[in-house]
């Protein structure tokens, strides 16, 4: 039995879970995995059960439990040093965490009128009122990173960090909502689409039976 224990929601929806699980996966940490539903009859109360804070995900690493997933993914580089899980370079580590950040604070519209709904295809769908601009923002960061700090492989920092973690189920929207990018985004997305990680995930999502309403759009 691992020492450590990731709670997740739907993985269809939460796309919070979906970064501490895809960066666990990633630097190889063995983990058990415990589903909370996001629906059906008390499912805020297991939440509570399981969270302190009444979101998941939520780390639990023997006697310690970690909740809120930047903090998770802090956790984790801090206590599995050499997985690479931010970049080794200063200055790179530094933008890596500030893009990081900004995925955690912002972007608010396309959160909200791009939710994570990984069974959907909905091309020119969830373009509400800022959408654009956080789409703009997005792809500014990334072509940054990739022409600054891209080279030795194909994500923001070259190999796979908690950078990417974050952006995740971005990729994941953008596949979803079928959003036009430029080449360097559209190849970024590619890698982050091929993780087999990732397609993990997905063959879990679409084999879920549950379906959130909150989380639909048509």
């Amino acid at each position: 039995m691992s020492d450590f224990t990731l709670v997740i929601a739907n993985k269809n929806y939460s796309s919070w879970s979906l970064r501490a699980w895809l960066a666990m996966k990633q630097a190889g940490i063995p983990f058990e995995e415990k589903l909370v539903l996001l629906c059906g009859e008390g499912w805020k109360d297991e939440i509570v059960r399981n969270s302190p804070s009444g979101r998941v995900p939520v780390l639990r690493h023997g006697a310690r439990t970690v909740w809120e997933s930047l903090a998770i993914l802090e956790y984790l580089a801090e206590a599995f040093p050499g997985a690479g899980l931010w970049p080794p370079d200063a200055e790179a580590r530094a933008v890596a965490r500030s893009v990081a950040a900004e995925m955690h604070a912002g972007f608010t519209a396309l959160r909200a009128h791009m939710p994570m709904n990984l069974r959907k295809s909905l091309p020119g769908k969830g373009r509400g009122e800022g959408v654009d601009e956080d789409i703009g923002r997005i792809a500014a960061m990334w072509g940054d990173c990739r022409a600054r700090f891209g080279r030795g492989g194909p994500f923001l920092f070259g190999a796979f960090t908690n950078a990417d973690a974050m952006y995740a189920p971005v990729v994941s929207r953008f596949k979803t909502f079928a959003v036009d990018l430029d080449d360097t985004c559209r190849a970024y997305c590619d890698a982050v689409l091929s993780l087999p990680a990732l397609g993990e995930w997905y063959r879990a999502a679409k084999a879920e039976p549950w379906v959130v309403e909150e989380g639909e759009i048509d």
